[in-house]
């Protein structure tokens, strides 16, 4: 798989966490009394998986290269785009921590940052999916001179490499499944 497959392929994952976290919203809209322990598992995916472990590639190996070597159509693209929204997700998870925090404290109408950043986050991160995977990459990889193309393969791989040694992906991936089990 190239990096541009990977990144695609890693997106099926971020989208099925993201209807898990819907899910959660839903049930935690009708259940007042609803234990919301779940929650913090599903921002540490944000985190680690779709931020750090994803977006980290994004951001170190792909976006960067855009804004230095594709013009000013890639850094608008990136810079006002893809990088804000980025931004703007991070936000929502810690928007939605403080939520879990108040709630689980006792304010009732916590449940509301909850809810609101977790759909926020979910319907943020479905149409940044989509505007990555139907422009962005395709954008970049039109446009990048061949052994641009090869390096960032290169240090995908290698980036790869690393995180299965750590085991992120299989711990997230085996979350993820967790969750799906319980909230679909």
């Amino acid at each position: 798989m190239n990096a541009i497959e990977l990144m695609t392929y890693e997106h099926t994952f971020i989208r099925r966490m993201l209807t898990v976290m819907r899910k959660f919203a839903y049930r935690l809209m009708n259940d007042p009394q609803m234990d919301v322990s779940d929650a913090p598992l599903m921002i540490d995916f944000v985190r680690q998986y779709a931020d750090k472990h994803h977006h980290g590639k994004e951001e170190d190996l792909l976006f960067n290269r855009m804004v230095a070597h594709l013009g000013s159509a890639a850094v608008k693209l990136v810079q006002h785009g893809m990088l804000v929204e980025h931004d703007l997700g991070r936000l929502h998870m810690k928007l939605m921590e403080e939520g879990i925090e108040a709630f689980q404290a006792g304010d009732d109408e916590a449940r509301l940052d909850i809810i609101g950043n977790a759909i926020a986050y979910t319907q943020l991160l479905d149409r940044h999916i989509s505007k990555e995977d139907d422009m962005v990459y395709q954008f970049a990889w039109r446009h990048f001179q061949p052994e641009m193309i090869e390096l960032i393969n290169r240090e995908t791989d290698d980036f790869e490499v690393k995180a299965s040694a750590a085991g992120i992906q299989q711990h997230y991936l085996t979350l993820l499944e967790e969750m799906e089990a319980k909230y679909l």
